[in-house]
């Protein structure tokens, strides 16, 4: 759209001239004419946002304290004409760099690909109908449909508006949201007085409306002022960085001890400076985990991968350590818990009280009495239920491969399916029929009447509704054969509160027929002149993996309650169905209002189920349970659920459902709107913090380890078991193999098993701190035991250092193989199996070492020598010794914390 053309639109006087500026209709385009455009203006999505070439991305992994000392040791050792140890370093290095540059790219692919998830849809009118698509597949000339929550998906000309207002601070830096009217403006007004105006990435604060599309993607206004609305989501988490920050303090601190050995060596036992030097690099090296910042990152980046294939996607990254401490989550009840699609369970008629069967929004079913099948011609009732639920409605079915969706309202969508399944004339029954007018159902009456017309000269009314109000409109009510009789009240008011104890949403259907010259619909026409057809009850049955989900979470110590706007009674039955604590026991809004700050949080800790909220309850509700000290997860899926979303420790937004607003207010969304996907969030979390932690303990001991050997022998005055050159190998082969192995590591059995982790538990605990202490002095014994060994058994000193580095990689194996199982015992075939990750690394590392013990090009670079195979296998069984040692230390600590059965 050109500026001159979408000026022309917003100062359009009438909604005719500005559909005819954009040369469309109010019925929308057609599928041809919204083809040919979006081959004109290409897809509605702003520009991409500038990234760093990959070039700039590489020289990058170079900016790094670890690196730059390594840079200069190069340039040292070069300067001593020591090349090989010169052209290792530069291997570190550049394999580094690699690898920080792949996971890098990785990251950003992967939230890429979260964004691309999270695409907005919109509703639209195409050839008279509506429909959903994305958001990027809107033309200038569409007409589009908003409600509140909803992110405008272009800049949009209104045609209607019915209460509506919307949030422009992103555009305008108006505090509160703003009026929006159809009429024209003036030339000159500025962008937030263009009242007629929606634009694209501004919030639907209140109402409904429509309008036609005046301009998509880089052309409508927030295009025009920032070239984008969002940025990549930045791969970083308090925990990443408070390790990024230990790691150049211990680099620091290093540094310090690796100048003090420097001196030491040189001043007090007078070693040559070019192996002490090499000695001092080989200690930097060991000590310091360069790698570990990168790997804790890729185990969260496979995390994420992890979530979204259980359809949880993270927008915002730290929600995955949080997710591991959630020891409450509060859930929306409809489409979370339950189905979210309504299904009409019952149908009560004067005489009878009906079931119906069926699955979702299939117009399949029967209609059942008894126990026994009824057929419409013996219940002629049924066929006025049947006629009243599919012209009193305004939503469509539709089949596809997955099944049934509606189009439109889910409780219209179960009438629709109603009325097939009665008529059997699959999703569009009684055809015939015109409809002349309408009184649109609206919150301030509880009704909605409609007027058809046949071919027959039939003319008929029908109303659905709130069942007090549509009984309050009728006169008599629909026998079971079709005739009338006087209306029974207190029969129907029973009938109401038995369906409602059963977890049951009840509506009313009535109707009247009228003469065929009645084309106007008024409210004279309805009031005390109806005949009632009977109640029906609606249910939207929990799903079946919800309840598994509960009873998981429950298992995990993690308590689960319901928050839901309906009826105490329907948040009772279904509270029970779906296996939650205290099912009987109910708080509802009203009493939450008359409760203070301190009973409310005596209150939240006893009760599972909240009925009649409302999102403001939302919010006290959270408040209430982290006074008590409770991590706590919120679902939520309205623009006035944001509060609560933001304020949760876990905001959990509904993918499908949710408003725009709801998504970009928490830090998880629910691709399918399914607790189970919760429960299944909850264990990924657990997971990838379970990972860091094995990904911490696996690398801070096996550094200790390797440092201290290098220490003590400087100290002592003794010739190194491992050179330089050697721990720069052990270094680059295993922290690019078997570290990165734990990234990928699955749940531990019984992870939902185990309670929440507190929330302020720090990572570094006591047990780790001896572990690392233990571990550490293991390696040291035993690898200046097997380079004592060597030495004592006369080989010379190149073959006792290849033992010594060999004797290094074989424990920090056993210690990968150890690590993987921290809450359970490492001794089983499932852990022997392991992943195929593990097994790619260790097979990696095995060649790896192998060559460079027996190839002769290798043992040149490396100074290396064969090793006998009676002595590598004595090797392999210090290992093994080690790897009984540490897991007995395991076994000990586990049964003294276990507690008594």
């Amino acid at each position: 759209m050109t500026e001159t053309r979408a000026q022309t639109v917003y100062h359009a006087a009438t909604r005719e001239e500005a559909l005819a500026a954009l040369e469309t209709t109010a019925k929308g385009l057609t599928e041809e004419e919204v083809a040919a455009r979006r081959e004109r203006y290409g897809p509605n999505a702003l520009p991409e946002p500038p990234k760093r070439s990959a070039f700039v991305r590489f020289i990058l992994q170079f900016h790094n304290v670890l690196i730059y000392v390594l840079l200069f040791a190069a340039a040292v050792t070069a300067a001593l004409a020591h090349w090989i140890d010169t052209g290792v370093i530069l291997a570190v290095v550049i394999v580094n760099a690699v690898i920080g540059f792949i996971q890098e790219g990785k990251a950003e692919e992967a939230m890429a690909a979260i964004r691309g998830m999270l695409a907005p849809r919109s509703a639209v009118l195409r050839d008279g109908q509506r429909s959903s698509v994305d958001a990027a597949e809107l033309v200038p000339g569409d007409v589009v449909l908003v409600e509140a929550g909803d992110r405008v998906p272009a800049d949009l000309r209104l045609l209607e508006a019915r209460g509506l207002k919307a949030e422009e601070a992103i555009l305008t830096g108006e505090s509160v949201p703003v009026d929006k009217t159809l009429g024209a403006v003036a030339e000159d007004a500025s962008l937030g007085d263009r009242a007629p105006m929606m634009f694209s990435g501004t919030l639907v604060a209140a109402g409904t409306g429509r309008g036609v599309v005046v301009a998509t993607g880089g052309e409508t206004e927030i295009g025009r002022i920032s070239g984008m609305l969002s940025e990549v989501q930045t791969l970083t988490t308090p925990l990443v960085h408070q390790m990024d920050i230990f790691a150049k303090w211990l680099t620091v601190f290093i540094l310090i001890i690796a100048s003090g050995l420097l001196g030491w060596g040189y001043f007090i036992t007078h070693m040559e400076f070019g192996e002490l030097f090499m000695a001092v690099v080989g200690l930097s090296v060991a000590a310091i985990p360069e790698g570990l910042p990168a790997v804790l990152t890729i185990t969260l980046a496979v995390g994420v991968q992890a979530m979204a294939r259980r359809n949880a996607i993270v927008r915002r990254l730290p929600a995955i350590e949080t997710l591991g401490s959630v020891s409450v989550i509060c859930s929306d009840k409809t489409g979370t818990l339950t189905r979210n699609e309504m299904m009409v369970a019952s149908l009560a008629a004067a005489e009878h009280l009906y079931s119906v069967g069926g699955n979702g929004y299939a117009p399949e079913g029967a209609v059942r009495w008894r126990e026994a099948d009824v057929h419409p011609d013996e219940h002629a009732v049924l066929m006025e239920f049947a006629r009243a639920a599919a012209l009193c409605n305004d939503s469509s079915l539709r089949g596809h491969e997955t099944g049934w969706r509606v189009e439109g309202d889910p409780m219209e969508g179960a009438l629709m399916a109603l009325a097939g399944k009665i008529t059997r004339d699959g999703p569009e029954p009684f055809r015939g029929w015109a409809r002349t007018d309408a009184i649109p159902f609206d919150a301030a009456h509880r009704y909605m009447a409609t007027l058809h017309h046949d071919h027959d000269g039939a003319a008929c009314i029908h109303v659905k509704g709130a069942p007090e109000v549509v009984l309050g409109m009728c006169a008599n009510q629909r026998a079971t054969d079709g005739g009338t009789e006087p209306l029974d009240g207190d029969h129907w008011h029973e009938m109401i509160e038995d369906l409602a104890a059963e977890g049951q949403r009840v509506i009313a259907v009535a109707a009247r027929k009228v003469a065929q010259e009645h084309l106007v619909l008024n409210v004279e026409d309805i009031a005390g002149e109806l005949t009632l057809i009977g109640l029906v009850g609606l249910i939207d049955p929990p799903r079946e993996e919800a309840i598994e989900a509960v009873a998981e979470c429950h298992a995990a110590g993690i308590r689960v309650k319901m928050i839901t706007g309906d009826h105490a009674a329907t948040a009772r039955a279904i509270a029970a169905r779906i296996g939650l604590q205290n099912s009987e026991s109910v708080l509802t809004g009203a009493d939450i209002e008359a409760m203070d700050v301190g009973d409310l949080a005596e209150a939240v800790l006893t009760t599972d189920v909240f009925a009649r909220t409302s999102p403001e309850h939302k919010l006290r509700l959270v408040e209430a349970l982290q006074a008590r000290g409770l991590t706590v997860a919120m679902t939520g899926d309205g623009v006035n659920d944001a509060p609560a979303l933001k304020r949760a420790d876990a905001g959990i937004a509904m993918g499908l459902k949710g408003s725009e607003a709801a998504k970009e207010a928490a830090e998880l969304v629910l691709a399918d709107d399914n607790f189970a996907s919760i429960a299944a969030a909850v264990r990924e979390g657990r997971t990838v913090y379970d990972n860091i932690k094995k990904v911490i303990s696996w690398t801070l001991p096996t550094n200790a380890g390797e440092a201290m050997t290098i220490i003590v022998a400087l100290f002592a005055g003794m010739a190194l078991p491992i050179t330089a050159v050697q721990i720069l190998w052990v270094n680059l082969i295993t922290a690019v193999t078997l570290g990165i192995a734990l990234a990928f590591e699955p749940s531990e059995k019984g992870t939902m098993r185990r309670p929440p982790r507190p929330r302020d538990e720090p990572l570094l605990t006591s047990e780790l701190v001896w572990h690392i202490v233990l571990v550490s002095t293991l390696f040291l014994g035993a690898v200046f035991g097997v380079y004592a060994y060597a030495v004592d058994k006369g080989y010379d000193q190149a073959l006792a250092q290849t033992m010594a580095m060999n004797m290094l990689v074989v424990l920090e194996m056993f210690h990968l193989f150890f690590i993987r199982n921290i809450y359970a015992t490492s001794l089983t075939w499932a852990a022997v199996r392991a992943t195929r990750f593990v097994w790619a690394c260790v097979v990696i590392v095995v060649v790896a070492q192998f060559a460079i013990t027996y190839l002769p090009p290798l043992q040149a670079i490396f100074g290396t020598r064969p090793v006998p195979l009676i002595d590598g296998l004595m090797i392999v069984g210090i290992g093994a010794v080690f790897f009984a040692l540490i897991e007995t230390e395991k076994q000990m600590r586990l049964t003294f914390r276990r507690p008594a059965a």
